[in-house]
Parts: structure tokens; sequence; C-alpha cells
């Protein structure tokens, strides 16, 4: 495994940490009822964080019952505002997708033969960390395979990924606006509650595994 693989997993690290930082900057402004609404939000990004890693690391099964040298390739999901990379598994003629965290190999990945060794994915000496569960029907939405092989491998920094996974926040003004109407608050409650939801809705495209490409 190649170390540099690992820096998958740093940017959702950090984008989590940063919507634990923005739960915790409203706990000395919030009543008691605010405090508990703020420790469910914190309790479900830590525990959903958790299992992806789970699922990252092997500790969770992913649900692949394929083992050994396949056929893979990388196909890229657009959906709404979802967009994901995927590998496309061919085992005995009927193909399976892995969702798996973007590192920038992937973008220059060809059909290439992949070992599964039913707790990692493995190209060479770099290992790609699953996102989610293997799926035995097609993603939804559109798939796209690379369209072209840059003579380097890309980066995309913290910046340009931060505004892709920020889309899906478009609706955190709905949530502060639902919590008002329900908590009875005022100005500060909907802004609290919408930046938290815009945290919150960050930080799960990051923890997916978003892909920037």
């Amino acid at each position: 495994m190649s170390t540099g693989s690992a820096r998958a997993l740093t940017y959702p690290l950090l984008v989590t940490c940063g919507a634990l930082a923005v739960i915790a900057a409203w706990v000395p402004f919030a009543d008691i009822d605010q405090v508990s609404a703020l420790v469910v939000v914190a309790l479900g990004v830590l525990g959903y964080t958790a299992y992806q890693l789970g699922l990252a690391f092997g500790v969770f099964s992913t649900g692949s019952t394929v083992l050994g040298t396949v056929d893979g390739r990388r196909v890229r999901q657009q959906y709404r505002l979802v967009s994901r990379s995927w590998l496309e598994i061919s085992s005995g003629g009927r193909p399976v997708w892995q969702p798996v965290f973007y590192e920038p190999a992937l973008s220059v990945l060809t059909p290439t033969e992949l070992e599964l060794t039913g707790r990692s994915v493995l190209q060479g000496n770099t290992r790609f960390y699953p996102s989610g569960r293997v799926r035995t029907t097609e993603p939804a939405g559109k798939l796209v395979d690379n369209p072209s092989r840059p003579s380097e491998t890309p980066a995309f920094g913290v910046a340009r990924r931060l505004v892709l996974d920020v889309q899906p926040a478009i609706g955190a003004p709905l949530v502060g606006l639902l919590w008002v109407y329900v908590m009875n608050g005022g100005l500060g409650a909907f802004i609290a509650a919408t930046t938290v939801a815009a945290a919150t809705f960050t930080w799960l495209s990051a923890i997916r595994g978003s892909d920037p490409s």
C-alpha cells in the first residue's frame, strides 16, 4: 500500500472536524433544548464517520463476495448535486459497483486488473478505500468513464473540494426556518440552525466520498 493513498481520507476527516467545530461554537449560546439538539447532531456526525472509517479500513464488510484478481475501471457518478467515484468491477460477466473515497490516482486509472481481498481494493501499490457498500445495480444518475488520461496526476485543493461539497447546503436555510417555526426561536436561532445544517450537509457529501474531478 502506498503511503500517499492514505491521503484519500484526509479531506473527509478535515471536513468532519470542521462540522464538529461549527456545532461546538454554538453550544455556549444555546439553551438546554438547543444544546440537546446540537449533541444529537454531533453524535450523528461521529457515529456515521466511525461507520465510514470502518468500511474504509475493512472493519465492516462492504458486502462484496468477490475475491482475487478481477477486471475493473473507474467511473464518476453525477446525480443531482452528488458526485462520487466508483470502481466498476467485472466478475463472472456481471458487474458490481464499489464506491471509493477519491484518490488522485483514480483520475488516470484506465481499465485494469484490481486485487480484491475482501477488506480492500488494490491496484499495484495503491489502495482504494471503500466509501460505502457494494451495489449489484448501477448507481443512479450519469456515470462517466475517464474521458482522457492527463499526463500528470491532478491535485485538487481543499478550497475546490469544499466549493463542490457545499452545494447541498442550499437547503440549510429551510432547516433554519423549520427550527424557528417549531421552537419559536428568533434570528439568532435561525442563523445557528442554518450554519449547523450547512456544515452537516457539507460533511455528509465529504464523508460519503465526493469526487472533485
